[in-house]
């Protein structure tokens, strides 16, 4: 009535896998799917003197003197720092002094800060107290389509010789 079939399967030694849903594991991100972590602040404390430019993207936190330029990310001045030399960031907050031209998209200056020089913005505030000897430019914004593309200006080139001389009080 019955009748014994040839073994056809594959043993199980021999048998595939089965393989698991493809998930990520819980360490491996995708790259594009996790941000770039942010930066932690510079922090640079009061007693210190730079003798040079200070240049950079990420944030800074300054509460001492700095005799030359600074470019970095973030700014902030600390109601001890001083700077002497054209400050230029994405945000500038000033509680302190600033001898030089200041130029950033937000610029905030607290009641305590002193700036004589020029400030190139597109969002200024000022806090009752401060002081400000200058002249304060609005960033000028081109309409994406209605000005034909002008050449780029070169940046003025960067000196990666720079040295810094910290000199501590």
């Amino acid at each position: 009535m019955f009748a014994k079939k040839k073994d056809t399967s594959v043993h199980l030694a021999m048998a595939p896998l089965p393989q698991a849903p493809a998930t990520p594991l819980p360490m491996a991100a995708p790259a594009t799917a996790a941000p770039p972590r942010p930066k932690p602040a510079s922090m640079i404390a009061q007693g210190v003197t730079i003798h040079g430019n200070v240049l950079g993207d990420g944030e800074l936190h300054l509460d001492c003197v700095v005799m030359g330029d600074i470019r970095v990310g973030k700014l902030i001045l600390g109601p001890n720092a001083r700077v002497e030399g054209a400050v230029a960031a994405q945000a500038i907050e000033i509680h302190g002094v600033v001898k030089g031209a200041v130029t950033a998209q937000a610029v905030r200056l607290y009641g305590t800060a002193r700036v004589d020089g020029d400030i190139t913005h597109e969002q200024l505030a000022m806090e009752t107290g401060a002081d400000f000897q200058g002249r304060s430019l609005k960033f000028q914004r081109q309409a994406p389509a209605a000005q034909p593309a002008a050449a780029p200006v070169a940046a003025a080139p960067v000196d990666a010789q720079s040295t810094f001389n910290i000199i501590q009080a």
